[in-house]
């Protein structure tokens, strides 16, 4: 190919992503550009270009290491008033930073403050170092974490996002991330709404600029590195809906708010059109098949067009004389227009049940309707008991799930599709 071919194809190729964004202006059109906005409860795709795509996550990876001091203060490992130590290597770190000199301290929740407000990569160390003993550790810990979690394309390698070459993500993993912060640590997830921040005699302003300029937006975080350009995931909600968008890759901080502004802005209205079946009553007495009835979720595709069918499994109570004891039993933590969001349920049901469901058998099960295939995400190799609660857990952390008998097949209640 010569040249000038090369040249054409790739004149090509950008317009056809222009044409591909309409709401995209030309700064966002780069190499390092991705972008996701999802219904934070129904788990519905509104937008996504380049969301699996790998991507340098910045000060984004801030919200891990804040979930991580979120954790240890809620299992007793660190109080907030809890005064941190600060090494010559944490003082040593690239701006953004507090100027926290080797010797210093700092209590945990004014850390928790400078990371959301000012994004400081001395305190990012910090709190690091007071967590894994050290950095690269801690590092390793967080990379853990978000396996756990889910966020299978997710790497760290230090604790503020500075950058590192192999420190990667997606627009995908961090979206995760940002449902998991919130459901994880509803009261402390409040901190990202926080304006600014004093310390030293002055005042940081929270760097997210959304807050107080966008509608119902209560966090979470930007990020900037020149490999990365200008990041943000952005949690909003309205009306009793809540949309995560995440964008990397912008030109500037400006453009950045602005098109993630658009994006959301489109994801209200296509959320708007969301509607939801009602389920049907449990029957009074379950039949021998102990069938499950599943209520229909109408809602959008991931290519914004035609309408697909995600599902809500609602399982009627079983009598317990008429079980059968020795049964291999499993879970059913959803079903999904989409097998990669069906692998994506299953990967964060293990991440909150690691102990319980780790050594499960994963099955990803297609089933064809008329309006197309839809993907079970089903885990098996439990008793009934550990179904039952494990069902009962992942439900308190508000994630679908549904005992399932082992030799049982789950039947379907149709549901009506509507233009």
């Amino acid at each position: 190919m010569t040249r000038c071919s090369v040249r054409i194809l790739a004149t090509i190729v950008l317009g056809l992503l222009w044409l591909a964004a309409p709401s995209m202006g030309r700064a966002e059109v780069t190499a390092k550009y991705a972008a996701l906005v999802l219904d934070a409860d129904t788990g519905t795709i509104l937008f996504e270009r380049q969301a699996a795509a790998e991507r340098h996550p910045a000060s984004l990876t801030k919200i891990m290491t804040l979930y991580m001091l979120f954790d240890a203060i809620e299992h007793g490992k660190i109080s907030l008033n809890q005064r941190l130590k600060v090494s010559a290597r944490a003082a040593g770190q690239a701006p953004s930073k507090l100027g926290l000199q080797p010797g210093d301290s700092i209590r945990a929740k004014d850390a928790i403050l400078a990371l959301v407000t000012k994004s400081a990569n001395d305190v990012a160390v910090v709190v690091a170092e007071a967590l894994g003993e050290t950095e690269p550790r801690f590092a390793r810990l967080m990379t853990d974490r978000a396996r756990r979690l889910g966020m299978r394309n997710t790497t760290f390698r230090n604790a503020s996002g500075l950058h590192h070459p192999n420190q990667i993500s997606t627009a995908y993993d961090m979206a995760m991330l940002a449902l998991a912060i919130r459901r994880d640590f509803p009261k402390e997830y409040a901190y990202f709404s926080t304006r600014s921040f004093s310390w030293g005699g002055r005042e940081y302003g929270n760097h997210n600029k959304l807050l107080g300029h966008y509608e119902g937006t209560d966090g979470i975080k930007t990020g900037y590195i020149g490999a990365s350009g200008f990041n943000l995931v952005a949690s909003v909600e309205r009306n009793g809906r809540r949309l995560i968008g995440v964008v990397f890759g912008g030109r500037s901080g400006p453009l950045r708010d602005r098109h993630m502004k658009r994006l959301l802005t489109s994801g209200f209205e296509k959320a708007d059109e969301i509607r939801v079946a009602h389920v049907v009553p449990p029957i009074p007495h379950p039949r021998p098949e102990r069938e499950v009835q599943l209520a229909s979720v109408e809602t959008a595709s991931v290519d914004n067009s035609n309408p697909v069918h995600a599902l809500v499994q609602v399982a009627p109570e079983v009598e317990s004389g008429s079980r059968d004891e020795g049964a291999e039993w499993g879970i059913q933590v959803g079903a999904y227009a989409t097998e990669i969001r069906a692998q994506r349920s299953i990967a964060l049901a293990r991440g909150h049940l690691s102990d319980l469901l780790t050594g499960t058998d994963i099955l990803v099960e297609p089933l064809d309707r008329k309006s197309g295939t839809i993907y079970r995400a089903r885990l098996f190799g439990l008793s009934e008991q550990e179904a039952r609660s494990a069902c009962l857990s992942l439900k308190r952390k508000q994630l679908p799930c549904v005992p399932v008998p082992g030799q049982t097949e789950l039947t379907m209640a149709s549901g009506s599709k509507k233009g």
